[in-house]
């Protein structure tokens, strides 16, 4: 296989992905980065085609490094080797694995997803933390949720948070983005009961009904949901709070509730 090598941090290369650390450079180009084994792996896994590939073997942590380049080699993606610094340059964690791909931006409509029977849908409006969204993607995917809708986002898709607090996950969940009146007009054409997540209200989520068809609404860190999504929900849920905090993080509070509803839907939810 044949690899470049890049030793100078000054090359327009290291650059340019310094500069896709921030949305606009990332949308312009139309691509992101992807850090990490296991984030990588899963794009494999899950056919997603990776342009480039930079790696440092002075980060590598065990053997399994090995095995994804050459499985992205395979793929027909380009390849370069790095120095210790100049990956450290690149690279958005604390600890580089020593691994970062580039990756196309794909967009995904409401369209396009793949509804269960009956749907079982995820919606977030204006999260604001790229941390918690990707968290948010990773346990609805364990949930097994059909889809993510993510309404009015505050921070990217393709923010390298997102992908990181993911794991991954992002290559295997289906996850469309698009306005509020947009998706609650959608889910009401196709008579998906929207529940959505409020502390002002008396009903507990594990009192509530989240079977059939259903969208869980969960909003964002700092104000909760619109108007737009408490005045049109069929039911308002909450998680009951015993201390003095009125709320949970979301992502832990988008945890707790879709696993009410995994245990209350029964294992057709998987």
């Amino acid at each position: 296989m044949s690899v470049e090598s890049i030793t100078s941090l000054q090359n327009p290369r290291i650059k340019n992905l310094v500069r896709l650390r921030d949305r606009r450079p990332r949308d312009k180009q139309k691509v992101f980065p992807v850090e990490g084994f296991r984030a990588i792996r899963r794009a494999l896994e899950q056919r997603v085609p990776i342009l480039e590939l930079y790696y440092a073997p002075d980060w590598f942590l065990g053997t399994n490094e090995t095995e994804v380049i050459d499985r992205v080699a395979a793929s027909g993606a380009r390849l370069f080797e790095l120095s210790k610094p100049v990956f450290a340059k690149i690279a958005y964690r604390d600890r580089p694995e020593g691994l970062l791909a580039m990756v196309d931006q794909w967009e995904t409509t409401l369209s396009d997803l793949k509804l269960g029977t009956p749907p079982f849908l995820l919606v977030v409006e204006s999260i604001e933390k790229p941390g918690n969204l990707g968290t948010i993607l990773r346990s609805a995917d364990a949930a097994g949720v059909d889809a993510v809708i993510v309404c009015d986002p505050v921070t990217d898709l393709f923010n390298p948070n997102v992908v990181r607090s993911s794991t991954g996950v992002l290559f295997a969940v289906d996850v469309a983005v698009a306005p509020s009146k947009t998706v609650l007009e959608w889910l009401r054409e196709r008579k998906i009961r929207i529940a959505a997540t409020t502390p002002h209200t008396r009903n507990v989520y594990t009192r509530a009904d989240l079977t059939g068809p259903l969208a869980i609404v969960m909003g964002s860190e700092q104000h909760g949901l619109s108007g737009t999504w408490l005045d049109a929900c069929d039911q308002p849920i909450r998680i009951p709070m015993a201390g003095q905090a009125d709320s949970l993080n979301v992502a832990m509070a988008t945890l707790v509730t879709l696993f009410e509803a995994v245990r209350q839907r029964g294992t057709d939810a998987y």
